[in-house]
């Protein structure tokens, strides 16, 4: 954990670049500012001024601050090969790992970490990371609700109202689920795609070498050790897999 406190550090004193928009065919553009409109739309304005409006439906997420200095993607890359940032153990849903943030969502948690075999703890973490357990939160990037699903991935996965914690508490946790497996158990992938879409973790062949992203995973898996530090979550003595039970 040192060298990605280190990391971070390093990370916090580079300047910020352009936010970098991904759309959900892969593609990706960076861009000046960008504003989510009343229509269902959102501008992209470019850094010589222009601007293109296109339905937020189009895009993925919206990133802050790439980082593309050589000397951090090289340490992100070793951080992981030493053992990476979260913890080395199975993240499938089981009884003694319960939520590690109380909140009166802990049963639609419990209830789609169980259908959905994932951690109900790493479901937590991530919606105190995303939203604070604010069901009605909306970001300037057009994310919303407790698991912050950006209106792409709502459609993705079903979800007619964002703002309903239910069906956004599943529909987030199937997500999880699906990165999970996509990067056979690997929680720092996982979670880094959750962020910042799996089609940048396979761009950069690891996690994404970018402010956000990587202040973003420090942050979750920071949460998770101190959990199972205090006993909060039974240690597993499953061997790490994504598969489906």
């Amino acid at each position: 954990m040192r060298r990605f406190v280190i990391l971070l550090l390093v990370a916090a004193a580079l300047p910020a670049s352009a936010s970098i928009a991904v759309f959900v065919d892969g593609r990706s553009m960076k861009v000046a500012d960008f504003k989510v409109l009343d229509d269902g739309m959102m501008r992209l304005t470019m850094k010589n001024g222009g601007s293109i409006t296109v339905p937020i439906t189009r895009i993925d997420r919206i990133i802050d601050d790439e980082v593309v200095v050589p000397e951090l993607v090289a340490e992100v890359k070793k951080t992981i090969a030493d053992g990476g940032v979260f913890p080395r153990r199975s993240w499938r849903f089981h009884e003694g790992s319960g939520p590690i943030f109380r909140s009166k969502y802990d049963g639609t948690i419990v209830e789609a970490a169980r259908k959905f075999d994932v951690d109900a703890a790493l479901v937590s973490a991530v919606i105190r990371a995303e939203s604070d357990f604010n069901p009605r939160e909306v970001s300037r990037k057009g994310a919303r609700g407790l698991m912050q699903l950006m209106p792409a991935t709502a459609q993705r996965f079903g979800v007619a109202n964002s703002f309903d914690p239910v069906a956004n508490i599943h529909a987030g946790t199937r997500y999880l689920h699906w990165l999970l497996q996509t990067f056979n158990g690997d929680a720092d992938l996982a979670v880094a795609a959750y962020n910042a879409g799996e089609g940048n973790v396979w761009k950069y062949n690891g996690v994404p070498p970018f402010r956000e992203t990587v202040n973003y995973i420090s942050r979750i898996a920071k949460n998770i050790r101190k959990a199972i530090e205090s006993c909060q979550i039974a240690e597993t003595a499953e061997e790490v897999t994504a598969g489906s039970r």
